[in-house]
C-alpha cells in the first residue's frame, strides 16, 4: 500500500485574504425584476449545488423544518430524474390556492438560485424531455451569464407550463474565505476575483484529502502530486500550454518558453467543474 501521508496538507492555508465581495449591479436589478413578477408566479422552483453540501445539509433541514419534502436531486447534463420536476410542480400547485391566477389556464414557474447554479440548464433539459426543443436560455461556465429576468420560456405542453430564467444572486457578504472558495470552485463567484492559481491550489489540497486521485491519470502522472506548480507545470506541458517571455541577459534579450500557469490552472478548475476529476463533496 503507497503512503499517501507526505501527500496530504492537514490545513490550507488561506492566508490573509478577504472574503470576496461580488454583488454586482445586474444582482441588485435583477432582485426587484424578480418582485416585481412574482404576483404573475405560481410555484417557485430554488436550485442548489449538491458538490456544496454544507449549504444542501442545511436548506434540507429548514424544509424538513417547514413540512417542505418535495426536494429532487438531478443531473440536467444527463437529463436524470429531470421527468419529475414537471409531476413534483402539478402536485404542489394542485394542493394550494392559486389566489387571482385561478383563471389561468397556464401555470409559470420562476426559478431561482447562486450564479451558475444551472438554472438555465434546468430549463434547458425540461424543454429537451417535454417539448423536444432546444436551447432557450444561454448557458455558461461564468457566473452572471442571466443577467436579466427573461420573458416566460414553455417548458411542457400538458400541463401547459412557462418558466422564468432569473441572474444568480448572491448574499452582498460571504461569511468566510472557505466558504467563498467552495462557491468559487463551483463557478458561483468569477475566478478573477479569487485567483485561479489560488483556486487551483485549493482543488488540489480538496482532491487529495479526499484520496480523489483521478488527476493524477488524466493529466498522465505518476503519482499524486502535494505541490500545485509541479502539477501546474506537468498539464501545461502535457497540453502544448506555454507562452514566451523575454529574458535579459548578459548578451542581450533571449526570448524563453516557459510553462504557461494561468492556462493549466483554467484548464484543472474546468475539468473539475465537468465532473471529470470524480465525484467531490466540498464540505
Amino acid at each position: 500500500m503507497m503512503r499517501l501521508s507526505w501527500l496530504l496538507r492537514r490545513s490550507f492555508d488561506f492566508g490573509e485574504r478577504e472574503v470576496a465581495h461580488w454583488f454586482p449591479g445586474h444582482m441588485a436589478k435583477g432582485l426587484k425584476q424578480m418582485k416585481t413578477k412574482l404576483k404573475n408566479i405560481d410555484c417557485i422552483v430554488e436550485i442548489h449545488d449538491a458538490r456544496i453540501s454544507f449549504m444542501i445539509k442545511r436548506i434540507l433541514a429548514q424544509l424538513k423544518q417547514q413540512g417542505v419534502g418535495k426536494v429532487i436531486f438531478t443531473n440536467c447534463l444527463k437529463d436524470q430524474n429531470i421527468k419529475q420536476v414537471v409531476p413534483a410542480i402539478s402536485e404542489l400547485i394542485g394542493c394550494s390556492q392559486r389566489f387571482h391566477r385561478e383563471e389561468s389556464t397556464e401555470t409559470c414557474i420562476m426559478v431561482i438560485g447562486v450564479p451558475n447554479v444551472g438554472k438555465s440548464s434546468l430549463i434547458n433539459a425540461l424543454r429537451r424531455t417535454h417539448l423536444r426543443k432546444g436551447k432557450a436560455s444561454k448557458v455558461g461556465a461564468e457566473p452572471g451569464i442571466t443577467r436579466s429576468v427573461l420573458t416566460k420560456i414553455q417548458v411542457a405542453e400538458s400541463p401547459l407550463l412557462f418558466l422564468l430564467d432569473t441572474p444568480g444572486v448572491l448574499s452582498p457578504r460571504i461569511e468566510s474565505v472557505e466558504t467563498g472558495m467552495k462557491l468559487a470552485l463551483c463557478g458561483t463567484i468569477l475566478d478573477h476575483l479569487v485567483g485561479e492559481d489560488i483556486l487551483a491550489d485549493y482543488l488540489l489540497y480538496i482532491l487529495n484529502e479526499q484520496m480523489q486521485h483521478r488527476y493524477v491519470e488524466h493529466y498522465g502522472l505518476e503519482k499524486p502530486c502535494a505541490d500545485i506548480e509541479t502539477l501546474l507545470k506537468r498539464i501545461a506541458l502535457k497540453l502544448g500550454k506555454t507562452q514566451k517571455v523575454k529574458a535579459i541577459t548578459g548578451v542581450g534579450d533571449v526570448n524563453i518558453t516557459v510553462p504557461n500557469y494561468n492556462a493549466a490552472a483554467y484548464d484543472f478548475i474546468r475539468t473539475f467543474r465537468r465532473g471529470q476529476l470524480g465525484v467531490v463533496m466540498l464540505d
